[in-house]
């Protein structure tokens, strides 16, 4: 064992339960892992977050939302970087996340000789780089689904021909999405599948508030069979201490859910003849808007410098006072918070519904990839708390001004924009009240940790 492993663990105590978090090398992924890492550890158990030194970089300059105090009860082991980490296309993370196995555990080796028992908890696509859990008699693990579990239940009934015996309606509207995931990310799911079973559970980023119809469906489907189920979510803040920040400041100078807020996160590129369309329509909409323009993050966002998107000439000046145009990182969850935002125009990855659903906030639903075509679906029909701004079947199209505009008005300015807004509102109210002592989702990370420390 090095001195730096040593050091680590030189506070473990024989008796103790140890947790390893092993978030996927993704930005997209790491902020979840960290928000659970805190929720752990405030139940004074030791919480290891292991992950490459450039992700926990990433991870903890990106935790303001986070208390601080929190943030350093967790104890960061950092891999070494690859190489080959410049690069955020899928298939170099996977090359990536492949070279983690070993360094894995050997590290999850050193603290079960610690401890009583170790609980590694991980994203699906980790499960082969935490396969040797099973060798050790003091270990289990956990899978920790980033996504929602209508997507989880969805993708196993349409990619693993599973009968969706009461879905039936539903599951023929979602066969239009055909072609959500790119062959890559289907060979490295599929590279993942052989090593899941090792795991003892599943712990879902939801509330039963949101989702207790396809929990209950995924309890039931052959492929959680002796597998426990716990729905947690959503792992958020839900209260803030405002710092002063550009776009903070410019929504406490606009009226009550006045405010769209429009951002596709940092994986998603826009081409220049979309991005001049999105223009044309939020300025032609005549409603307010915050608009976080940026390029998709790289692998290693610490190493050079990003695409500046441009925008037509005079944009700015002729919006100045109803929008305003962001291109650097921002609070997404304080920002949804706020009370003068009405709206959020997203790509909806789960992280950003779930932001959204919890905060009240109705959504312009405009998916790009993999599930999030799926998230928009049940935001939009399910939920009934957001329109559609693209339909999946059109996903090639460049989306017109025209439309861009009139969904942005029937959202913010329309009577039926008011009842989805409404809806929005009573869902976020029930969603913030789970996750309060005595709420459902508490009560399920009670049962998580009581489980874990038996």
């Amino acid at each position: 064992m090095t001195q730096v492993e040593n050091h680590e663990f030189s506070k473990l105590k024989q008796d103790e339960v140890a947790i390893v978090m092993v978030p996927f090398p993704s930005q997209g992924h790491l902020n979840q892992l960290l928000q659970l890492s805190c929720l752990i550890s405030s139940y004074q158990l030791p919480v290891y977050y292991v992950g490459l030194a450039t992700h926990n970089h990433h991870a903890r300059i990106q935790a303001n939302t986070l208390n601080s105090s929190n943030i350093a009860k967790l104890h960061f082991h950092d891999l070494p970087n690859p190489e080959l980490i410049s690069s955020s296309n899928l298939e170099t993370v996977r090359d990536v996340s492949m070279l983690l196995r070993d360094p894995i555990a050997s590290f999850i080796r050193n603290i079960s000789s610690k401890v009583r028992r170790v609980i590694v908890v991980h994203d699906p696509m980790m499960s082969y780089n935490v396969q040797d859990v099973s060798s050790l008699l003091n270990a289990e693990s956990y899978i920790f689904n980033c996504i929602s579990v209508f997507s989880c239940y969805i993708m196993m009934c349409l990619f693993l021909k599973i009968s969706g015996q009461h879905e039936e309606e539903l599951l023929n509207k979602l066969y239009s999405f055909e072609g959500v995931s790119t062959d890559e990310a289907m060979d490295l799911s599929d590279s993942q599948h052989p090593y899941m079973d090792i795991r003892s559970g599943d712990i879902h980023n939801t509330s039963k508030v949101i989702e207790s119809k396809y929990i209950d469906l995924m309890e039931q489907a052959e492929i959680s069979l002796n597998k426990k189920q716990w729905a947690i979510g959503p792992i958020l803040p839900t209260k803030f201490d405002y710092i002063s920040n550009i776009c903070l400041d410019w929504l406490n100078k606009q009226p009550p859910r006045s405010v769209l807020y429009v951002s596709f996160g940092t994986t998603t590129s826009f081409s220049d003849r979309q991005i001049k369309e999105l223009t044309m329509g939020l300025e032609q909409s005549k409603q307010r808007f915050i608009w976080v323009l940026r390029d998709a993050d790289r692998g290693d966002i610490f190493k050079g410098e990003a695409r500046k998107v441009e925008l037509p000439e005079g944009f700015e000046e002729r919006v100045k006072e109803v929008g305003l145009v962001v291109r650097e990182w921002t609070p997404q969850s304080e920002i949804l918070a706020h009370s003068s935002t009405g709206g959020f125009m997203s790509h909806c990855d789960w992280n950003s519904c779930l932001e959204s659903i919890t905060m009240g906030v109705s959504i312009a639903a405009w998916p790009i990839h993999t599930d999030q075509p799926i998230n928009g679906f049940l935001v939009t029909e399910i939920l009934k708390i957001g329109l559609l701004v693209r339909d999946w079947g059109k996903r090639e199209e460049v989306v017109s001004a025209s439309t861009i505009k009139n969904v942005v008005r029937k959202l913010m300015a329309s009577e039926e924009g008011g009842l989805i807004r409404k809806r929005a509102e009573e869902l976020g109210e029930a969603v913030r009240q789970s996750t309060e002592k005595g709420g459902a989702s508490q009560i399920e990370l009670d049962s998580f940790i009581a489980h874990i420390i038996r």
